[in-house]
């Protein structure tokens, strides 16, 4: 089992809350040992992977439907063995029974049938075998993301495309716990495990996270040190001083993100950012 130390070392430099506890979920979760083999689904830019590779020699495979994604993601990790797979989750190009673990992080809200991605991850998992699953919920904190929390209420729309998309960014559903449940069902799938995360979180977060720090951050315009402090390929423990902008901002992220920490129930009532469930593939 990987040590909480070690957990919190890895996500030191993360601005966006929910991703810093989904991650550490999912690392224990999967609790990845040698001879594990273990699919990446919708990959994007490989994150997790490396996450992976820091704590386990098990054999890696990383799938995308986004070239870029997959280039970036191979620049990244080309010198740690992880195979990486430009391609459709819906038409996997893997044999029945490949993996012993997979994981749908954020992936399944984009997907048209849903349906058909979450059966064909389970085709490739053995009998036995563990998913991990991680989507929106369709009950998210209202400043998480106010403006289209209030677009929600009062006028039953949202923003789907832009800098002021929030949590609806290209997303085609946000989901209900018992929608989720229901879908995992309708997929033949044992649940094992069903957590909710993050109800408190820093005013507007989503937007300043994804639609002001990660373009900015893409573009090549921050300073050096100021990019180091804010890499998710960064693995060993926070970049730079206290007074690097970036880490202020952390500072100040993680103080509103203790008030979380209590939240240790399996499912918390009232809102939440994340549904992420862990479940089986039926021998």
């Amino acid at each position: 089992m990987i040590g909480e130390e070690r957990l919190s070392e890895l996500v030191a430099n993360e601005a966006d809350m929910a991703y810093k506890r989904r991650v550490k979920l999912f690392l224990r979760w999967l609790d990845p040992a040698p001879g594990d083999r273990l699919l990446d689904a919708a990959c994007g830019r490989g994150f997790m992977l490396n996450f992976l590779r820091e704590v386990s020699d098990c054999a890696l495979v990383g799938q995308d439907l986004e070239y870029a994604y997959v280039r970036q993601a191979h620049a990244q990790l080309a010198a740690r063995a992880v195979p990486l797979l430009n391609g459709d989750l819906c038409r996997l190009p893997f044999a029945d029974r490949t993996f012993d673990k997979v994981i749908l992080a954020e992936v399944l809200e984009h997907l048209e049938d849903d349906r058909a991605g979450l059966m064909e991850a389970a085709r490739v998992t053995r009998p036995g075998g563990a998913i991990v699953i991680s989507v929106p919920n369709a009950d998210y904190p209202f400043w998480w993301d106010p403006i289209n929390k209030t677009l929600e209420t009062l006028f039953g729309t949202h923003i789907a495309d832009g800098p002021l998309a929030g949590i609806w960014a290209c997303h085609v559903r946000l989901y209900t716990l018992d929608g989720l449940l229901a879908l995992v069902e309708r997929a033949g799938l044992q649940v094992e495990e069903t957590r909710t995360l993050v109800r408190y979180c820093f005013p507007f977060i989503h937007n300043l996270v994804y639609g002001v720090g990660k373009p900015l951050l893409e573009s090549g315009v921050l300073p050096a040190q100021m990019a180091e402090a804010a890499s998710r390929y960064r693995v060993s423990g926070r970049a730079g001083g206290f007074l690097n902008p970036v880490n202020l901002g952390l500072w100040l992220f993680n103080r509103v993100d203790r008030l979380n920490d209590h939240l240790d129930e399996e499912v918390c009532d009232g809102p939440a950012m994340n549904i992420c469930l862990k479940v089986r593939v039926p021998h």
